[in-house]
């Protein structure tokens, strides 16, 4: 009499335990198609080169292709309003650098939330920026000089940048703010038309990427003063940082990092972290990164979310406190 209800329940108990294993399943057959790697800039630049660096390498250790992505426009909101709305999988990810601690102040409202809609998977590596200035201008050249000259003359020096609110922006406002120091902002639309009317005289100072500025100061046109970050880089071994200069508490370390949609199971994104922490290992991986001035990093997904919160809480101040908004 109680054998169909015996059966019954011999049957859900077997199908709930073939649900508890599902999640389980779907890791371990994780990646079973091509992942795409979302980058939110053009072509060419540090972000596009380490992602294509580290996709090429962890292809090789997930069995499947990452599919770099360019999705250029707003800041690299584009990119990561993409992202954020993809489905949380582990097939889409993003390469982000500042601006994802940045954006949120700069723009005021965002159609994502750089918390809520991402989850952490690695921070990848770090590319200093340094001071530089034209060696045929004959400018100050030491960061004591340039203080003091620009204290003697206020507004009379002037740096480019790439835009308003971009890492080369920020550290010159950084060092205004920690200097009390008076110059000129000047924006451009990229750093490519930046160093040119660097080059060419118009104006004297600039807080370029090392990848974009190294080959100026080895061709004896660029004069590189100090980097931006709180160590030596190095790419520049002989130049000092701008708190070894006397700007005390001096650190501006424009970073990047990858992260995936919200919600994407725990295991996948270990899955990636592990991918990425062992490609930036590699020595032809660190060869090539050396190239382009970027000094590898890796991280836990935690450590990332930890630094996105720190970076989101120092520049939020700098940019209300300074008045700064997007172009």
């Amino acid at each position: 009499m109680r054998l169909p209800f015996v059966r019954a329940w011999a049957a859900c108990a077997c199908a709930l335990a073939t649900l508890a294993v599902l999640p389980s399943a779907h890791a371990d057959a994780y990646p079973d198609h091509p992942i795409r790697w979302v980058v939110p800039f053009p072509a060419g630049g540090a972000m596009d080169n380490i992602a294509r660096t580290l996709g090429e390498e962890m292809s090789k250790s997930m069995g499947q292709a990452i599919v770099v992505e360019n999705r250029p426009g707003a800041g690299g909101n584009i990119g990561a309003e993409l992202v954020a709305r993809s489905p949380a999988d582990g097939y889409t990810l993003i390469i982000v650098a500042n601006g994802m601690a940045v954006n949120p102040a700069l723009y005021g409202r965002l159609n994502y939330d750089p918390v809520k809609d991402f989850a952490p998977v690695s921070l990848l590596a770090v590319v200093p920026n340094v001071l530089v200035t034209s060696r045929a201008k004959k400018l100050p050249a030491t960061v004591p000089d340039l203080i003091a000259a620009a204290r003697a003359t206020p507004d009379k020096y002037t740096y480019a940048s790439a835009g308003n609110g971009t890492s080369i922006h920020l550290a010159g406002e950084l060092f205004t703010s920690l200097t009390g120091v008076k110059m000129l902002h000047v924006p451009y639309k990229g750093s490519g038309p930046a160093m040119t009317d660097l080059l060419g005289g118009q104006v004297d100072y600039m807080f370029d990427s090392i990848t974009s500025a190294k080959p100026h100061i080895d061709s004896g046109k660029l004069t590189p003063i100090a980097v931006t970050t709180a160590k030596r880089s190095s790419t520049l071994p002989n130049v000092p940082t701008l708190a070894e200069a006397g700007v005390k508490g001096y650190d501006l370390s424009p970073w990047f990092a990858a992260f995936v949609p919200a919600k994407t199971p725990p295991a996948v994104v270990a899955r990636l972290n592990q991918a990425m922490v062992d490609a930036l290992a590699k020595p032809s991986v660190r060869t090539r990164l050396a190239g382009i001035g970027a000094e590898p990093i890796g991280s836990t997904p935690v450590q990332l979310g930890k630094h996105l919160a720190a970076e989101t809480d120092k520049w939020g101040k700098l940019i209300r406190e300074r008045g700064i908004r997007a172009d």
